[in-house]
């Protein structure tokens, strides 16, 4: 009775682990380390893009690899290295918001690629608000650093390769007349069983925040920000150009943000993009 129970189990879990590899699998994760030497081969437009952007032709090179990134939502797909390169042509014709906003997009997509993080923080810098997070617990960010190491596809095909293990440690345990191995086999199914949580909770965040996208940039050099969708109402604070909020609410041409300090209020839709 008890083995049977144990492999329901197992076979439901097994179930989980390959429905969420399945859903990962629908969006486009590659990255790039070099927008010009790139490893992945390019479509005819986004080499025609790239060969704009060496010439220095920056305009040409962003109506490019927007008509790919319009082609390939028409598919539903989304690319990391487009969005990347993108980027970067945005921030050399001086777009600097443009260009953040396509960093985050590559970011939400390939969260582990140093390129993009450095480029999106080198890009930070060329803003006016900086903004300080109120949420300074160091295992907070620790758990988010951990979480953003891979993208969902990643951290999905890890809990498949963690749960196979873990299914061989449970036969190792049923199976095995040595009661070390016994013993070893249980601390080690404990363990690799909390690590399948870990790295589907993971998986599963990294998911969200690319489906459920609530995060945008200022796109305005300057806008108000009020207690009330009203622009009569009390101004309490600005954001300029590049600045990134949390999208709480929409109403009407109005939305409600939360700025990374906690600060709340109300801004035309109009004056952001969504990441």
């Amino acid at each position: 009775m008890m083995l049977r129970n144990y492999i329901l189990f197992a076979f439901t879990i097994c179930i989980f682990n390959f429905g969420l590899l399945q859903a990962q699998t629908e969006i486009d994760t590659t990255s790039v380390a070099d927008i010009v030497e790139s490893t992945k081969p390019a479509s005819a437009s986004e080499s025609d893009a790239d060969a704009a952007y060496i010439e220095k032709n920056y305009v040409e090179s962003i109506k490019l690899y927007e008509a790919q990134v319009v082609r390939n939502r028409s598919i539903n797909q989304e690319s990391a290295q487009l969005y990347y390169n993108l980027g970067n042509a945005y921030f050399r014709d001086n777009q600097i918001a443009k260009a953040i906003v396509n960093y985050e997009r590559a970011l939400l997509i390939n969260p582990g690629d140093s390129d993009i993080r450095h480029n999106l923080r080198f890009a930070k810098t060329r803003i006016e608000d900086k903004i300080d997070s109120v949420d300074s617990f160091f295992i907070n960010k620790w758990v988010r650093s951990l979480q953003n190491l891979y993208s969902a596809n990643t951290w999905a095909i890890i809990g498949v390769v963690l749960f196979t293990l873990f299914i061989v440690a449970i036969g190792v345990y049923m199976i095995s007349l040595q009661l070390s191995m016994r013993k070893i086999s249980f601390y080690v199914g404990i363990v690799l069983f909390f690590a399948v949580v870990i790295t589907n909770v993971f998986a599963f965040q990294q998911k969200r925040k690319i489906t459920n996208r609530s995060t945008a940039i200022v796109m305005s050099a300057s806008v108000s920000i009020y207690t009330s969708p009203d622009a009569h109402s009390q101004e309490l604070f600005r954001l300029h150009e590049g600045a990134k909020v949390t999208i709480k609410r929409e109403e009407g041409r109005w939305v409600e943000i939360v700025i990374a300090n906690g600060s709340v209020g109300w801004l035309q839709k109009m004056n952001v993009e969504v990441i």
